[in-house]
């Protein structure tokens, strides 16, 4: 897949099939307009092309955007797209300048001008351009002076899905790591560096990896312990995971703290990813350390259960 972070890059291209979009969490929605993408390229002779922008318009123009949960970072879209064989992914800069672009100058100017479309693929309801004003009716109007075609997915081929951003994040909030895993067409994950924490876990028999994010945007799924996989330098591990505030012991922050079965390495300042795969209950405040130890172990025998049923 060819990446371009800028479209001053981008070199023109004979026959371009196109969709736009932020894709956040790139779910099984916009895997159907991502299909039907590579299909029609491989129908005409032409190449796929993703244009995408970052930072999320939102981060840029929303007086809400401290509020704003992303599901992907712009790593984690780049290889979803790559996975899901793109031949050209176009990251535009997303400023305000740019957002106030009219859907006439976007379309000239970038579609046509910059990419060389000649069909272009959209999701249901897709609007572009300032104040959002470009929409399906007006590419249908006016494709014939632009050069192109132009086809949309249709609203109910992906409300039969009953897919959405907003209703995974909502799932995720919500401590439901399975339905938000069958939305998405994979388990949620986040990738984070290991920091030293207070090292606690290690003394009573449960060594934790301390996950931060370096992207406050992220969404972290709501407080509690779950089922995960750990994915460090190409290697799968089981385990599990607690995010929360460790009221136990009095804890007055949140914190992701992984505990991987099998496991003994010192991985400080290296990456780690997770996969959320099942979530065991709500995080709770037992009566001392030895009550907390003997809800941990009981923590690890369901999730040593759930990967036994998997099979």
């Amino acid at each position: 897949m060819n990446i371009y972070h800028s479209l001053d890059s981008f070199h023109r291209l004979a026959c371009a099939v196109v969709t736009s979009g932020t894709f956040d969490g790139l779910h099984i929605g916009h895997k159907k307009i991502l299909t039907r993408l590579k299909e029609i390229s491989t129908q005409s002779g032409g190449e796929s092309v993703v244009l995408t922008f970052w930072p999320h318009p939102r981060l840029v123009v929303s007086e809400d955007s401290q509020d704003l949960h992303l599901l992907s970072t712009i790593e984690e879209k780049i290889e979803l797209f790559s996975q899901m064989g793109i031949e050209h992914l176009a990251i535009v800069p997303f400023t305000r300048a740019f957002s106030e672009l009219s859907s006439d100058d976007f379309i000239r100017q970038i579609l046509v001008d910059k990419i060389g479309t000649k069909k272009l693929v959209i999701g249901y309801d897709h609007r572009f351009g300032r104040n959002r004003e470009g929409s399906f009716e007006f590419l249908q109007k006016n494709a014939s002076n632009y050069g192109f075609d132009v086809e949309e997915i249709p609203r109910q081929d992906i409300e039969d899905l009953a897919i959405s951003s907003s209703r995974i994040r909502h799932s995720l909030l919500s401590g439901h790591v399975d339905d938000a895993q069958h939305l998405l067409g994979r388990p949620y994950s986040i990738t984070g560096i290991i920091v030293k924490g207070k090292q606690l876990g290690r003394t009573i028999g449960f060594p934790t990896a301390n996950i931060h994010l370096q992207e406050s945007y992220k969404l972290i799924p709501a407080n509690g312990v779950y089922v995960i996989n750990a994915y460090h330098q190409g290697a799968a591990y089981k385990g599990m995971l607690n995010i929360g505030v460790r009221p136990t012991v009095d804890g007055t922050f949140r914190t992701i703290e992984a505990n991987l079965f099998d496991f003994d390495k010192e991985i400080y300042g290296e990456d780690l990813t997770v996969e959320f795969l099942h979530y065991l209950r709500p995080e709770q405040k037992f009566n001392g350390l030895d009550a907390l130890i003997q809800r941990i172990k009981i923590d690890k025998e369901s999730a040593l259960d759930f990967f036994k049923n998997q099979h």
